[in-house]
């Protein structure tokens, strides 16, 4: 396999990666022949999962500029992957001009991309870390020069928890962030479930195999589970609900069945 120019000597080029995989998801070109065979034989299980992948990026274009409009300007997205059209730091600059934006993502594509994307945006960068080493994130030099944690951050967690097992404490490592970030900032979550995809269970299960196959397992929380999520936090309305219905620009009538999978929500802290 031919390794392109933007690929780092770093990564394995001949293993799937989730980020790389939701970038295909996205329509993106970020993404080798390995990462779309993956995501194809993730498709013959569920076929809606482009469908899903856009309502979370519609979900986060939405949560953004409602933070925005509650005169947030700090954001810091974890779990960022690879910038595609709508990205936080777009959606923020736009909504509220000098907006401060760090990406946060474990994958040498997704930041190597990040920072080409970035350069010369002086409210924006991008850090290597990893969301089960918050302390990792909140010390980063990055982090420090652009985010003011004394003052309301919007911290974004978008279809990133679900691949954080339960043995990583996902639920210890979002107390740890939510800790450090002032009164008023708002979490934004959004996290795959078996709940609200159109499909019985053992179809949605085969993709999830795929996932476990490549050594990323996708964990399939409960509505309940997913709210512990927001535990220190006053959830805005509409509260946790399918992505599709947090808050909508369109009639959610009009939506795919595909994009009510899972569930999404803003919480404030108090």
């Amino acid at each position: 396999m031919e390794r392109p120019a933007w690929a780092p000597w770093s990564i394995d080029i001949s293993m799937p990666s989730v980020a790389r995989m939701h970038d295909y998801y996205l329509g993106g070109s970020r993404n080798f022949e390995v990462d779309r065979e993956a995501a194809r034989r993730a498709m013959e299980f569920v076929p809606g999962l482009p469908k899903i992948m856009q309502a979370n990026r519609a979900f986060t274009r939405r949560a953004v500029r409602y933070a925005a409009d509650s005169g947030i300007t700090q954001f810091l997205d974890v779990g960022s992957g690879i910038p595609t059209f709508g990205n936080v730091h777009d959606t923020a600059q736009h909504a509220s001009p000098g907006a401060r934006v760090v990406h946060v993502d474990h994958d040498p594509v997704a930041v190597a991309h990040s920072q080409a994307i970035l350069e010369g945006n002086d409210d924006a960068d991008v850090v290597a870390a990893d969301l089960r080493k918050p302390l990792d994130i909140l010390t980063s030099p990055h982090v420090e020069r652009l985010i003011d944690l004394n003052r309301p951050v919007a911290l974004l967690l978008v279809a990133i928890l679900h691949f954080v097992e339960d043995t990583d404490d996902p639920y210890g490592a979002v107390a740890e962030l939510r800790d450090a970030l002032a009164p008023g900032s708002l979490l934004i979550v959004s996290h795959a479930s078996y709940e609200g995809i159109p499909l019985p269970r053992e179809r949605t299960e085969g993709a999830v195999d795929v996932y476990k196959d490549i050594r990323n397992p996708l964990i399939m929380r409960s509505r309940g589970e997913i709210a512990r999520f927001f535990e220190g936090y006053d959830m805005v309305e509409p509260g946790l609900v399918p992505t599709a219905k947090w808050r909508p620009d369109t009639a959610p009538e009009d939506e795919d069945p595909y994009a009510f999978s899972g569930f999404a929500g803003v919480g404030t802290k108090a």
